[in-house]
């Protein structure tokens, strides 16, 4: 039986779609580049420029490890960038 909770999709105990937000610091100004690159990438669900500490607020969903692997790859080749780190949605 396939089950939907809030961010995990599983079945039978297996994780069938993974959840994770990413925050971003960008160059000074870069926020709207980077912005318009990461709607693009397969795997972005969410997209957001905010205030703070970190200047942006990614939502991806990947298959498993290895495509959220390749997803953060993705996003961090982008130039503009400074600094990423990734936060895993468990429940």
């Amino acid at each position: 039986m396939i089950q939907v909770e809030k961010y995990i999709i599983t079945c039978g105990g297996i994780i069938l779609m993974l959840l994770a937000y990413i925050l971003i610091n960008t160059e000074i100004g870069d926020e709207e580049k980077v912005y318009s690159e990461l709607k693009n990438i397969e795997g972005v669900v969410e997209a957001h420029v905010v205030y703070g500490v970190y200047d942006m607020v990614v939502k991806v969903q990947a298959k498993d490890m290895d495509d959220l692997r390749s997803i953060v790859e993705s996003i961090r080749k982008k130039s503009g960038l400074r600094s990423t780190l990734t936060l895993i949605v468990t429940k």
